[in-house]
């Protein structure tokens, strides 16, 4: 057994250098901040369930202890009377019924960050710093301990602390004098994002730090390079997320390419949507083309100087016969790499392959492969495969091979999705995942949905979970 052990606290997102909280991060996930007047009503339900709790006491024992105030033996006065039990029950039973109460509220404050009136109202509490539960003590127990000295002076006491301190919140967040004894931060989940789902959570957290990396990554500059009077003409190959990737075309001023000339287009050769087997089936050479074409005319034929002495002259040699071009065998070429109709004729610039270009011939024998986002890849046999974390095989996909997919975040499901050869055609089947799945191509992402399968062509993209893998079929 292998034991992972952090080497240092744990990192938290959303701090400023000095530690502290910075409020356009929790504005970034979708956290609304509570309103005051939600906040002043889920105070007033609760304390209006304290009351109800509190009226047995109120009606019966209250009575009879301001009654035996005045006599000269209180104790003789309370328990001397004949309801003296209903008494000692309505002061008991009430005062217990309101600590359990207050217990439970303090367990579920500190545990989910909801009370009674919170949940009516629907507003959340949570850690500043964390955006996660607020814990026992800290953010439930010195909570309630700031609100109740608050009623040490009736009225005003709660009235500034409750309802006009989130006023004064230099962050305007609305979080009052009880939340910043207990670091807590009062949400509205009602037009605002639930920080206790833990699902919406993580893709929030997970989308805002990729457009955090995407706003600070520093991208290669798509200007066109100048070297001289000659320019170089791109033309885009492809999209990602930043921006269009292009590829050299032909240089307008003639000549060779150096290295230093070629830019940051140098590494980009092919489309990310191009597979490895494009180079096993590249378009065919010239020479076969040219032999053709010089075949196709045919050279002049030389004069035979004719003798004076004789009387007459003699016919010059008919020319060689010059083979037409159709007797001459061109190499064989699959469908796949060029048209049948196209030809290169001269000056005429390269064909641009596409993805559906790069698939094989019909009738020809597939195979496929997964190149996972991680770099790693997967072939994929001819009964099939199932990912998953922990992906079982069975119905339909009885003799398919599971392959397991590691995912941290377990966005990607025990058994989430099938590959099947379909009359020579590999698909894509959801099995019912929790995420979903679907295929990009040509940058637009189609949604799987379960048990209807999707053709995967060489160069899509096929998301499941949080994962992504490259399809390449050869």
């Amino acid at each position: 057994m292998i034991w992972e052990i952090e080497d240092g606290p744990r990192a938290i997102e959303g701090l400023d250098e000095r530690g502290r909280p910075r409020p356009e991060y929790a504005a970034g996930l979708g956290l609304v901040p509570a309103p005051i007047g939600r906040r002043v009503l889920a105070m007033v339900i609760e304390g209006l369930f304290i009351g109800l709790l509190q009226l047995p006491m109120l009606l019966i024992a209250l009575p009879a202890i301001i009654g035996a105030v005045g006599s000269a033996d209180p104790a003789d006065a309370i328990f001397g009377r004949p309801d003296a039990v209903w008494v000692v029950v309505s002061a008991v039973v009430p005062y217990a019924l309101t600590t359990v109460f207050l217990l439970v509220q303090l367990i579920l404050l500190g545990r989910r960050g909801v009370t009674l009136g919170k949940a009516f109202t629907g507003l959340r509490a949570v850690n500043v710093k964390t955006l996660e539960r607020p814990r026992f003590w800290r953010g439930a127990v010195v909570r309630y301990l700031v609100q109740v000295a608050s009623l040490l002076v009736p009225v005003i006491g709660a009235l500034l602390v409750i309802a006009l301190s989130p006023l004064f919140d230099p962050d305007r967040r609305r979080r009052g004098w009880p939340d910043l004894a207990a670091q807590t931060y009062l949400v509205d989940i009602r037009k605002g994002l639930n920080p206790y789902d833990a699902k919406r959570m993580r893709i929030a957290r997970k989308t805002l730090a990729t457009d955090l990396r995407d706003e600070k990554a520093s991208l290669p500059s798509l200007a066109t390079p100048v070297s001289g009077p000659a320019t170089d003409v791109y033309i885009p190959v492809a999209r990602n997320r930043g921006g269009v990737l292009g590829a050299p075309k032909e240089r307008a001023g003639g000549g060779e390419r150096s290295a230093a000339e070629e830019g940051p287009f140098a590494p980009i050769q092919e489309s990310p949507f191009a597979v490895d087997s494009a180079r096993d089936i590249a378009p065919p050479t010239r020479e076969p083309v040219v032999l053709a074409r010089q075949a196709a005319e045919p050279p002049a034929p030389t004069a035979t100087p004719v003798p004076t002495a004789a009387p007459a002259p003699e016919p010059a040699p008919a020319p060689e016969s010059t083979p037409r071009p159709e007797s001459i065998e061109e190499p064989a070429t699959s469908s796949a790499s060029i048209a049948p109709a196209e030809t290169l004729l001269p000056g005429a610039t390269s064909t641009t392959w596409s993805a559906p270009d790069l698939m094989p011939s019909a009738g020809a024998a597939l195979t496929a492969s997964l190149v996972l986002d991680s770099g790693e890849q997967l072939d994929v046999p001819a009964t099939g495969a199932v990912l998953g974390r922990a992906p079982s095989v069975a119905g339909a996909d009885a003799g398919a091979a599971p392959i397991a997919v590691a995912d941290s975040t377990k966005s990607v499901s025990k058994t989430h999705v099938a590959l099947r050869w379909i009359d020579d055609a590999l698909v894509a089947v959801d099995l019912g995942s929790t995420n979903g799945s679907g295929v990009i191509r040509d940058g637009a992402e189609t949604e799987l949905d379960a048990g209807v399968p999707a053709t995967l062509r060489s160069g899509d993209t096929l998301r499941f979970g949080d994962r992504h893998a490259s399809v390449r079929l050869t």
